[in-house]
């Protein structure tokens, strides 16, 4: 029997509020591993407050790769991604130390996990004729006309998700292929590390759901508006700027220019999107089947997780 001598990496994931960075840092503590966001907005600077940012205190004691890497208006993709993780996964493995993936971003595990497939490149033209016929129409139709024509596709993405909408439609118009057909040729590659999953899991969704609540309130406590204007100041940024499609900050800029709204309502449509976001990431979650589970109401959680990874890295 082959012997892996791959060198080992760990995912830690779960959704939004569940607590997976003061885990990540924690574990840092007893084991040689060193942290690589797994966030897709985290990777915005000025973008601290409404993602709950780790503070410059923690950062300091606690380094994340890939935290602060780009501007609010600039694009950063799920092949970027791929490409500055394994990067910051071989530096680390050279220093004879463990990464330790840390996020909720299931499109960037995936893509570090399986590759990207080949799609066609990004065509200007037809992007901006889409994004002229949504703002006629709106991105609801335009997903509808995705359903006709991709419903595999439609199924995955939301109604509201204007990037991917419009990117499965680009590349249905450019390749004469649909995004699943394209993907389902797409053959794995197998990634350099050998991986240890852990998953942190609500067993009782009303515990996340209390926590995301709290955690919005405590968002909005901090200055979330404040942070959204001071953005905006920054420079040009509307609701297709790629930073602003991070939820909590889409609604806040909608409820700024909706002047007279009270805040209860600002309140109400952050939780509701933050909730949706949990969701799509627990669906996602569920089906990486060889991820272990951590009940996030365990009173010995840490210590759970402690014992996966101490049994990982000694068994190896």
């Amino acid at each position: 029997m082959s012997i892996d001598t791959r060198p080992l990496a760990i995912f830690l994931m779960g959704p939004t509020a569940s607590g997976k960075t003061a885990l990540g840092c924690a574990l840092t503590e007893t084991f040689p591993l060193e942290l690589i966001s797994v966030d897709s907005a985290l990777v915005y600077r000025g973008l601290d407050i409404g993602t709950a940012k780790p503070d410059r205190a923690t950062l300091q004691r606690y380094p994340h790769a890939l935290i602060d890497i780009r501007d609010p208006s600039q694009v950063y993709s799920a092949g970027e991604f791929r490409t500055d993780a394994l990067a910051a996964m071989q530096a680390i493995s050279a220093r004879g130390r463990i990464p330790l993936l840390v996020g909720g971003t299931g499109l960037y595990f995936r893509a570090l996990q399986s590759g990207l497939s080949a799609l066609p490149a990004a065509d200007p033209a037809i992007r901006a004729r889409l994004a002229a016929e949504a703002a006629q129409w709106g991105w609801a139709a335009l997903h509808e006309r995705l359903a006709r024509l991709d419903p595999a596709a439609a199924a995955r993405i939301g109604r509201a998700d204007a990037q991917r909408i419009q990117r499965a439609l680009e590349v249905i118009e450019t390749s004469g292929q649909s995004l699943t057909s394209l993907q389902a040729a797409h053959r794995n590659a197998r990634l350099g590390w050998r991986v240890l999953k852990l998953a942190l899991w609500p067993q009782d969704r009303a515990l996340l759901h209390r926590r995301i609540e709290q955690r919005f309130d405590a968002i909005l406590a901090a200055g979330l508006i404040e942070e959204v204007r001071r953005l905006q100041q920054a420079g040009p940024l509307d609701m297709e700027s790629p930073a602003m499609r991070a939820v909590g900050y889409r609604q806040t800029l909608e409820w700024l220019e909706s002047p007279g709204r009270p805040l209860s309502d600002l309140r109400d449509k952050g939780i509701f999107a933050t909730r949706q976001l949990a969701k799509r990431q627990l669906t996602w979650l569920r089906a990486e089947l060889d991820a272990r589970r951590l009940d996030l109401a365990a009173a010995d959680l840490e210590a759970r997780a402690t014992a996966a990874v101490r049994d990982f890295v000694g068994a190896s």
